[in-house]
């Protein structure tokens, strides 16, 4: 588990490209038969990346968490971004498709996650937050939940938002998830760009073509900066920063947040046109 220092937006100007690449940018999630971990202390949110490939993988209770097991004390929203498989939690076997969206409550003793042996190997992507209570662990196929059309081909931002975790849905202590699609042809996401000082939120980019990219803007609305991202890469964003991006391609994202409240639309907007 690598883990990730909280910064404030006082810091963003003197940071070089390497240095937000370092703080923000997560790489190499997928390893072939691994659980690879990050640790932020922006809400002390964990991303997990899982690739089972010759067999089962089993999550690790992670000594910098200071559990005897990953869910001791958090709770846990799962998106499979890869081939088909399975998460059995404490033995109850739970069907992943591609897209599909699980729910791991606080409790959850033993968890382990395997691919279909005659498809692609699952890729389950795990946004964990600290948790005080214990919701069900719940499935949501692709494309269920609540679904949201959004944007305009005229401004390049039609897309398609599918709410899993959230107040009206699936039950959690803090953690909100969903994907949001791009049609075909748009590449512009969540605008107008918007901050939520309340949640700490991280992005996951995936669907993009290999030799494809999203420059994702982040920092202040008035100090902005921006990562080139590839495919399967993640975003961290820290409750000040907005978190925006143009892709060269159309793309998919699962976004994911934890912090103060679990209401979808408490963000605070900014023109694009106000942004520096």
């Amino acid at each position: 588990m690598q883990t990730r220092y909280a910064t404030n937006p006082e810091q963003i100007p003197g940071f070089d490209t390497a240095a937000l690449r370092d703080r923000y940018l997560v790489e190499g999630l997928f390893v072939d038969d691994g659980a690879t971990a990050v640790y932020t202390h922006h809400d002390r949110v964990v991303l997990v990346g899982v690739k089972p490939v010759s067999g089962p993988v089993t999550l690790p209770p992670y000594p910098e968490i200071r559990s005897d097991y990953f869910f001791e004390h958090r709770e846990a929203g799962i998106v499979n971004v890869g081939g088909s498989g399975r998460a059995t939690i404490d033995g109850e076997s739970f069907e992943m498709a591609t897209g599909s969206c699980l729910y791991v409550g606080m409790g959850a003793a033993s968890v382990e996650f395997e691919s279909d042996a005659a498809a692609e190997p699952a890729r389950l992507y795990i946004f964990s937050a600290p948790a005080h209570t214990r919701y069900p662990t719940t499935l949501v196929p692709a494309g269920g939940g609540i679904r949201r059309e959004l944007g305009d081909p005229l401004t390049s931002n039609r897309r398609t938002l599918n709410q899993y975790i959230h107040e009206n849905g699936v039950r959690s202590c803090q953690v909100v998830m969903g994907v949001t699609e791009l049609h075909p042809g748009n590449m512009w996401n969540t605008l107008p760009a918007h901050t939520h000082d309340r949640r700490t939120e991280c992005y996951l980019y995936f669907g993009l073509p290999d030799e494809a990219r999203v420059v994702h803007i982040l920092g202040e609305p008035t100090e902005t900066r921006h990562l080139v991202v590839a495919n399967e890469q993640a975003i961290i964003a820290p409750s000040w920063s907005v978190h925006s991006g143009v892709g060269t391609a159309s793309y998919s994202f699962v976004w994911a947040m934890a912090g103060e409240n679990q209401s979808f639309d408490d963000m605070d907007g900014f023109a694009i046109s106000d942004m520096r």
